[in-house]
């Protein structure tokens, strides 16, 4: 379990992880692109598709099926589960509400949500947004692969439970004093959304995000473990065999990892945020803002060290899906992508990462 977590959070800040064995990335030829995609797919990627959009213009490259052992490619537009970059949604609704004079992000979350969080006045809002709350990431206790994973993925699962299991286990560390990564601050991000609003943390990001920037072919899919339209298909490994896990019941990750999505419906998101169709400059501001030892993490938002500078943005996974979604501050250079890795290799890790990186920094 911990270790598929690990895996995620790897994800998470891939483009810093490796990039620099490729220096020279930033004068490849647009062909590299395509050359590195095949080269995941042959080492371990079952699909992946690459959206990229600069000054205007969008180029998308895609390798690799949309179902593994067939030759179906995988859809232009097909929609997949995004993971943690959910976390971006869940950051600008609240940080909405901030701008409304509805919440306040250096008041408690006890404020919020009373009664929830034995120590909730030692919480803020910007701490649960950012990952120093010191809260004990629930995911440490859910079974995310192999069997134990197959009895429960088409279950419901309770935010308010996962939330109050990780509260009743030690502090991680004193609130606001470090950073550590942990999913239960985004269920809680989910909670106050609710409390404050008195709708789904879903419904406020269709009706605050997808709605205003169109984007049709994006959902906040609550139990319905099914995805609608065309999509590619995500594999897990149990006991030596590939598992479609593309059927889940998306609860398990609910507010910090459930939407599903498409890369164009992602550059919209990410076209809105950097031109100010989301937030405020103030709560765009806050959104950006990252601590000493934040890890390069503000509210929901992340730096993404590259060759050729530093990108803004979030990476998820879940359950076979992987996403990665990056944007220079002004928004005019912008990459999505996703990637169904069923027991990538190394070579198949590093040709993402060049990838992703050439793809930011090549044109």
């Amino acid at each position: 379990m911990r270790n598929l977590r690990l895996r995620i959070l790897a994800i998470a800040t891939v483009a810093a992880a490796a990039i620099a064995l490729t220096p020279a990335l930033a004068a490849a030829s647009p062909d590299s692109l395509q050359q590195f995609a095949d080269e995941a797919a042959r080492t371990g990627v079952v699909g992946l598709q690459v959206r990229i959009t600069s000054a205007g213009h969008t180029r998308i490259v895609r390798a690799g099926t949309a179902v593994r052992g067939t030759s179906l490619p995988v859809p232009v537009n097909g929609r997949f589960r995004i993971g943690s970059t959910t976390k971006m949604f869940l950051s600008t609704v609240v940080l909405q509400l901030v701008g409304a004079g509805t919440v306040d992000l250096d008041s408690p979350v006890s404020r919020y949500l009373p009664g929830v969080l034995a120590d909730g006045d030692k919480i803020t809002v910007r701490m649960m947004l950012q990952h120093t709350s010191g809260l004990h990431d629930y995911t440490d206790d859910v079974p995310l692969d192999g069997k134990a994973y197959q009895r429960i993925r088409f279950q419901h699962q309770s935010a308010e439970a996962f939330v109050a299991e990780a509260a009743a286990k030690p502090r991680n560390f004193p609130a606001g004093t470090a950073w550590s990564y942990s999913n239960t601050n985004y269920l809680l991000a989910g909670m106050l959304i609710e409390a404050v609003t008195g709708h789904s943390w879903g419904d406020e990001v269709t009706q605050r995000v997808f709605r205003p920037l169109g984007m049709h072919d994006s959902s906040a899919p609550g139990d319905n473990p099914f995805i609608a339209g065309a999509h590619v298909h995500a594999y897990l490994p149990v006991d030596g065999y590939a598992v479609d896990t593309t059927e889940i019941n998306p609860t398990i990750a609910g507010a910090s990892g459930a939407l599903v999505s498409t890369t164009a419906d992602l550059d919209r998101f990410l076209a809105g945020l950097t031109g100010g169709r989301l937030l405020a400059p103030a709560q765009f501001a806050e959104m950006r803002r990252t601590l000493p030892f934040s890890s390069g993490y503000g509210l929901g938002f992340m730096q993404i060290p590259l060759t050729c500078g530093t990108a803004w943005g979030h990476a998820g996974g879940i359950q076979g899906f992987n996403t990665f979604a990056m944007t220079s501050l002004d928004g005019m250079r912008r990459v999505e992508a996703y990637a169904t890795p069923y027991e990538p290799t190394a070579e198949a890790s590093t040709a993402v990462r060049n990838l992703l990186d050439t793809a930011y920094c090549g044109g």
